[in-house]
């Protein structure tokens, strides 16, 4: 008797807990007491989970984490010089890509990112466009050689990894506004010594800085085979996502593509796809 009213009270407190936590998903949970940007209402849990099992389904046979979101870059008919002009033809054929949110996902007013990318059978290029209110440049600029830690002062990056299998394998891109630049091996399982600084890329860099319009412009040249296992053309994937850290330490900010979710940029189950296209989508 004894254990079958103690079973009986066990089955009521169950029933009672399954319906707090229907009453909570109902309500949206925690999530829902706060607004993301634009002031659209974060989902709630149950809104949430349908939200990532169809971005898993989506993301089916590309890597452990499916895709937050896709980019293209465009091919060009040849290789060229880089520049840093958005009108350019070059650049005018490219599909625009906007970074303009912090690691929560939340708008950063006036510096809205945009960036354009081509690809030929040698070559990824990209460009970015970035307003800024007050640059944070390192004095004494060198542009002949790579500047490690490059990241303490105003840069541009892409990190891009063609590894589906083991997304913590990729490649992290710098460039200054004063044209300084960086590349890294990235293994953000076990880090090469020095964070892999010391693997050169072979890649070129240009920037130039608009004071008047506020305005600064930097332009990557990468080699495909440095990225990539030996194959790539149409329809090839990468994981990848693009950043700015910007300003003074006193307004600094971080701008990007896809937002992490996280203090480090070295989150790469939060990054999106770039894909290799003919023509514009």
């Amino acid at each position: 008797m004894w254990a079958e009213v103690t079973m009986r009270r066990m089955r009521a407190i169950l029933g009672a807990a399954v319906m707090m936590a229907g009453a909570v998903i109902a309500a949206g949970g925690f999530w829902g007491q706060g607004r993301a940007a634009g002031g659209a209402a974060k989902p709630g849990n149950a809104e949430r989970r349908k939200s990532e099992a169809t971005r898993v389904q989506a993301g089916a046979g590309m890597g452990k984490e499916a895709a937050t979101g896709i980019a293209y870059s465009v091919e060009a008919a040849q290789d060229v010089f880089l520049n840093t002009e958005p009108a350019n033809a070059f650049w005018a054929g490219a599909e625009p890509i906007v970074a303009d949110v912090d690691a929560k996902g939340n708008a950063v007013p006036g510096y809205s990112t945009t960036i354009y990318s081509r690809w030929t059978k040698n070559n990824l290029y990209f460009l970015f466009v970035c307003p800024y209110e007050e640059l944070n440049l390192k004095p004494d600029p060198v542009t002949t050689a790579e500047t490690n830690q490059l990241w303490k002062w105003d840069v541009a990056e892409v990190f891009i990894g063609w590894n589906f299998e083991n997304i913590n394998l990729y490649k992290e891109f710098e460039i200054s506004p004063q044209g300084e630049w960086v590349d890294l091996d990235i293994n953000h399982t076990n880090p090469l010594p020095e964070g892999g600084w010391h693997w050169n890329s072979g890649f070129q860099v240009a920037a130039r800085i608009n004071a008047e319009q506020k305005m600064w412009y930097g332009a990557m040249k990468i080699p495909l085979p440095a990225i990539t296992n030996g194959h790539s053309g149409e329809g090839t994937k990468f994981r990848a996502n693009f950043y700015r850290s910007q300003g003074p330490a006193e307004n600094h900010k971080v701008v990007m593509w896809q937002a992490v979710g996280a203090k480090s940029f070295h989150t790469p189950e939060r990054f999106g796809i770039l894909e290799l296209v003919a023509t514009k989508p």
